[in-house]
């Protein structure tokens, strides 16, 4: 594989992918790419923004209300868990719990609890736990 960039002024970025054959690894290679495309519609303090999936650090849905953390922020966005692991499912993003979705990109730590559980470490310093139930997701990102 070899990769090429360079900056061009005035032009959005663009991603060309040449192949001698459209193989799955190619068609999963692009669907990657697609999913760092994805934002959220998310309010904190009554205002509106668009929140890249590359700043997320985890979903946490709280009191049947789904909440998007930052590194340092916190905002709400209006839609159910079930849609968000739908058009994340090429992303980063890994569900870790019945009520947290993790973003693996900002995963810096994974420690075994006695439990059977994992506690991932972000690299803001959050702890998260890993439940039983998802530990096989997560190992299948690593």
């Amino acid at each position: 594989m070899k990769i090429v960039t360079r900056q061009v002024e005035g032009q959005p970025l663009t991603v060309t992918i040449e192949y001698p054959e459209y193989t799955e690894s190619v068609r999963g290679l692009v669907r990657r790419i697609e999913s760092l495309d994805v934002s959220f519609s998310a309010s904190a303090d009554g205002k509106q923004m668009r929140i890249s999936i590359s700043d997320v650090y985890y979903l946490e849905k709280v009191d049947r209300k789904l909440f998007l953390y930052t590194k340092g922020d916190v905002y709400r966005i209006d839609a159910p868990m079930p849609e968000v692991e739908r058009i994340t499912e090429d992303s980063d993003l890994v569900r870790i719990s019945r009520t947290c979705i993790m973003n693996t990109s900002h995963l810096t730590e994974i420690r075994q609890l006695k439990n059977s559980h994992l506690e991932a470490t972000l690299d803001n310093g959050e702890k998260l736990i890993v439940s039983r139930k998802y530990l096989r997701d997560i190992k299948r990102r690593f």
